[in-house]
C-alpha cells in the first residue's frame, strides 16, 4: 500500500492523497480502533469537525479531538451508512478528499457495527472529553474499579498484542496503540512510552503522559517513562506541535553545524573551553556566540537562557517528525 500510494503521488497527487485516506483508516480498522478514534480521523484528516449519528446518539470531534464546544454546522458532505449517518461540518466548496474521507468514516463505522469489540471501552476509559460517568461505566466493562491501580502505554500501531484492552488512538502525534496493563511487567513492544501509574479513573493523564514519553523515545532510549520527566512533563502537556514557541521555531531553524555549536556552548563551563572543545579560535567563537545570541533573541549562556534553551530543545523533540526515534507518523510502520 505505502509503495502504491508513492508511485500514484508522483502520477496524480490527488489520486495519491486519496489512498493515504484509505490508508489511514485501514490501518485504525486493522489496529481495532473505536467509533472516537475513527471520528477524531476524520476530523484530524479534513481539519473541520467530524460527526456521527448512531446507536441513538450524536457524536461531534474539532481536528484538535476535542468535542467542539460550538454549534452544529451544516453537514457537508454527509453519507449514510448501515450504523446510521456521518459527515463534515464544511462551510463553503469541499476540498479534494472531503468525500473519500466520510465515505472511508462510514464504511469503517459499518464494519465496528459488525465487529463490535473491547477497543472502543479502552478509548471511552483514556478519553479525557468522556464524563466520569461514561468513563466508570467502560471501567466496569473491564473489570477494573475506579480505585485500580493502572498504568497506560503507547507503542507503534503496527504492534499486534495478545491482549483485549489495547485500541489504537490518534493523538497530536500521530496514530499510537494504548495499551492498558495492570502489573508492572515489561512494555509490551519497543519503542514504548509508559505513562504514570494512576486510578484506573484518571486514565487519561496516563495515556496523555504515555504519548508524550513514546515520543521522546529513541535508539539509545527506546522505552521511556513519564514519571522520570517530572516537571517538564506538565512543559510538554501544553505544547501544541503544530504551533510551537518562537523559541522552539529558532531552534529548529539553526543549521546542523550551529546546532552543535550552540549545545557545546551552553554545556560547557566557558567560551574558552567550548572553543577547545569545537577547535575553534576563542574569538571565532565569541563571535558565533554573539550571533546566535541576537537570532535566538536570548544569551544561551546566561543563567536565564540556559533554561530557555533546555526547554526548547526539549519540546524540539516533541516537534520535529524527521526524527528516526519520533512516532510522530508511525501509522503501521
Amino acid at each position: 500500500m505505502q509503495e502504491l500510494v508513492g508511485r500514484l503521488t508522483a502520477l496524480d497527487p490527488e489520486a495519491g492523497e486519496s489512498l493515504k485516506v484509505i490508508a489511514y483508516f485501514d490501518a485504525l480498522v486493522a489496529g481495532g480502533a473505536g467509533p472516537d478514534a475513527l471520528l477524531r480521523g476524520a476530523a484530524v484528516l479534513s481539519g473541520v469537525v467530524a460527526g456521527a449519528q448512531w446507536r441513538g446518539r450524536i457524536d461531534r470531534r474539532g481536528p484538535d479531538g476535542r468535542i467542539p464546544a460550538t454549534e452544529q454546522l451544516p453537514r457537508s458532505p454527509e453519507r449514510t451508512c448501515s450504523a446510521g449517518t456521518v459527515w463534515l461540518e464544511r462551510v463553503g466548496p469541499h476540498h479534494a478528499n472531503d468525500e473519500m474521507i466520510v465515505e472511508r468514516l462510514a464504511l469503517s463505522l459499518d464494519l465496528l457495527e459488525a465487529r463490535r469489540g473491547p477497543a472502543g471501552v479502552l478509548e471511552t476509559v483514556i478519553d479525557p472529553a468522556r464524563t466520569p460517568a461514561e468513563r466508570t461505566t467502560a471501567l466496569a466493562k473491564l473489570r477494573l474499579e475506579p480505585g485500580s491501580r493502572i498504568r497506560i502505554v503507547a507503542t507503534r500501531t503496527d504492534t499486534h498484542l495478545a491482549t483485549a484492552s489495547s485500541a489504537v488512538v490518534p493523538t497530536k502525534y500521530g496514530i499510537m496503540r494504548a495499551t492498558l496493563c495492570r502489573t508492572p511487567e515489561p512494555p509490551p513492544a519497543e519503542p514504548a512510552g509508559l505513562g504514570q501509574w494512576v486510578r484506573a479513573d484518571q486514565a487519561p493523564d496516563s495515556w496523555e503522559g504515555a504519548v508524550i514519553a513514546l515520543r521522546l523515545t529513541d535508539p539509545r532510549n527506546p522505552v521511556v517513562d513519564a514519571t522520570d520527566l517530572g516537571a517538564l512533563l506538565m512543559l510538554a502537556r501544553v505544547h501544541d506541535p503544530q504551533a510551537p514557541h518562537d523559541d522552539v521555531r529558532k531552534l529548529a531553524g539553526l543549521d546542523a553545524r550551529s546546532a552543535h555549536v550552540l549545545r557545546v556552548l551552553v554545556e560547557a563551563d566557558s567560551v574558552r573551553a567550548a572553543a577547545a572543545l569545537l577547535g575553534m579560535h576563542h574569538s571565532t567563537l565569541q563571535a558565533r556566540h554573539e550571533a546566535l545570541t541576537r537570532e535566538l533573541g536570548y544569551d544561551p549562556r546566561a543563567a536565564q537562557g540556559k533554561v530557555r534553551y533546555a526547554a526548547a530543545e526539549f519540546l524540539l523533540r516533541l516537534t520535529d517528525p524527521h526524527d528516526a526515534g519520533h512516532p510522530a507518523a508511525l501509522g503501521t510502520g
